[in-house]
């Protein structure tokens, strides 16, 4: 890694309370007049009957030990992740369709069963209904990332707020979403039928792309550049560079892709003493 002077980064804007509201509900009526006028297939059919083949499967953990963040709303997060997953699970997607998070999902209500869940907000920690679905959505794009469907709707996570602790993935693979216009949306260009499943253990959820056919491909996820950058403004941002490798059945190199490159402003210290 490297830090360079300066970067190129514009200082975030506060904006009102109304300007906010505003474009939120600017947005969101823009995404459900695309949703009723596209000519996009999107997946509805959800079945019980699990496809054959396993394509990827991962797992990540329901509780984490976050500095300054009530251990309630942790808990409360796996309320709303059981809620959105039993939308989820078992979606199929056929040749040709488009898998949208929130159309899917629909929009999480207290009516709904959903509760104050952890809301990073401008890079800070807030509450709101629904909180915490970012694990899910997270989860999806890292697990389609190893499966030939494409990536045609993701939004990167505009904040670092949490220096790495036992980070198994690299940074800037996650999808940020905030019901509905920050949407993951995938497309299935291939002749073969994938469903998702989504499932919650004691103590992880879960998720794996399935299909009706064996893979016949295999993908690694890396890490090409990062670096750092200090701003004119003084705040300090993470950037990166993802890559995809490819490789067939046997394991022969086929070639790679550049996946995402991401920056996130960093709500900590870019060097941290040793220890912290």
């Amino acid at each position: 890694m490297s830090l360079s002077i300066p970067g190129t980064i514009p200082k975030p804007k506060d904006r009102s309370r109304w300007r906010t509201w505003l474009g939120i509900a600017y947005f969101r009526m823009r995404r459900r007049l695309e949703w009723m006028l596209s000519s996009t297939r999107y997946a509805t059919a959800q079945s019980v009957v699990e496809l054959p083949y396993v394509l990827f499967t991962h797992r990540t953990p329901l509780l984490r030990q976050l500095k300054d963040v009530d251990m309630r709303l942790q808990h409360n997060k796996v309320v709303n992740l059981r809620i959105a997953g039993e939308q989820l699970n078992g979606i199929v997607l056929k040749p040709g369709e488009t898998f949208s998070y929130w159309k899917v999902i629909g929009k999480p209500t207290r009516r709904k069963g959903y509760l104050d869940g952890m809301i990073l907000h401008k890079g800070r920690v807030t509450t709101g209904v629904g909180g915490g679905l970012c694990q899910l959505s997270n989860l999806i794009y890292w697990l389609a990332l190893h499966t030939p469907l494409q990536v045609t709707e993701r939004y990167r996570h505009g904040y670092d707020v949490f220096p790495d602790a036992g980070r198994t993935q690299p940074f800037g693979t996650g999808a940020t979403c905030f019901y509905n216009y920050l949407d993951l949306q995938l497309y299935n260009p291939t002749e073969e039928v994938y469903q998702l499943r989504i499932y919650l253990t004691e103590d992880e959820l879960v998720g794996e792309w399935r299909s009706d056919q064996p893979g016949r491909y295999q993908y690694e996820i890396v890490e090409k550049k990062h670096w750092f950058t200090q701003e004119l403004w003084g705040g300090y941002v993470r950037h990166n560079i993802i890559f995809r490798h490819q490789y067939n059945a046997e394991g022969e190199w086929i070639g790679e892709e550049e996946v995402a490159e991401n920056h996130a402003l960093m709500m900590y210290e870019p060097c941290l003493p040793s220890g912290s």
